[in-house]
């Protein structure tokens, strides 16, 4: 591979070298950042990724990360290609089950590194950690009928699902943090609260809503809400995922 011809930020992903290597090899690497500022993250959260603290947690001058990481911008795009690590293998006998087991495998990644859904995202997948996430779900969906537009399209679905899903969770369960009440009864309070205020006659649906006596209910015992929730989108993808393929297979039985 002629590495001259990958631009710089792609060659830096893959580890390939970005010019001529003069003298001595640098005791400092693309590799030793990025592993200190993931651990910074893991430790401290995104926030606490700076230029300036990668270069005191490596004990190195801040203008000398710049031979490496052209900014933090690009510095983040190498943490998350990092931090995505390989994913597990699927085992399944239907795209339905791999899609299922791919998604619950990616929901947990950001469980492990909940500053991952934090990352800005600025462009499709370019690293060898992102690109192994892609092709485990492209090879679950190999035999499924339908074209690259609409493979690449239910990638970006099932994915953005994932991280909204688990950034929603994770920002509700911070504005939870500081309330000595449990899921159930935060549920409850809020439709006692909203049933006194929403008024049938400018919300109707609204107003049958919160007069239904939904969120009086106990979910299952033992069942994490958040999962439930998870599942139920995710199966709801899945049913209309499963519409595309059926159509895509009658226009073209072969």
């Amino acid at each position: 591979m002629d590495a001259e011809k990958v631009p710089a930020e792609l060659a830096r992903l893959w580890r390939l070298p970005t010019g001529p290597r003069l003298g001595r090899p640098a005791e400092l690497d693309v590799e030793r950042v990025v592993h200190a500022a993931v651990n910074l993250a893991d430790r401290d959260g995104l926030a606490g990724v700076t230029l300036l603290k990668v270069a005191q947690e490596l004990d190195v001058t801040k203008m000398s990360l710049y031979r490496h990481v052209g900014s933090k911008h690009e510095l983040f795009g190498l943490m998350a290609d990092f931090a995505s690590g390989t994913p597990p293998e699927i085992s399944a006998g239907d795209w339905r089950e791999g899609t299922r087991q791919w998604a619950h495998a990616h929901r947990g990644l950001y469980q492990r590194r909940p500053w991952m859904v934090h990352l800005p995202v600025s462009g499709p997948p370019g690293g060898p950690g992102a690109i192994a996430w892609m092709d485990a779900l492209l090879h679950v969906l190999r035999d499924s009928g339908l074209d690259w537009d609409t493979k690449v399209g239910v990638l970006n679905l099932v994915s953005g699902y994932v991280r909204q899903s688990t950034a929603l969770t994770q920002q509700l369960a911070h504005g939870r943090a500081d309330s000595e009440l449990d899921q159930a009864q935060i549920e409850r309070d809020y439709g006692r609260s909203l049933t006194e205020l929403v008024d049938p006659a400018r919300f109707p649906d609204a107003a049958d809503l919160f007069a239904s006596g939904l969120f009086e209910k106990p979910g299952p015992a033992g069942e994490d809400p958040a999962d439930r929730e998870f599942a139920f989108g995710l199966e709801l993808i899945l049913d209309g995922l499963a519409v595309a393929i059926a159509a895509t297979r009658d226009a073209d039985p072969a």
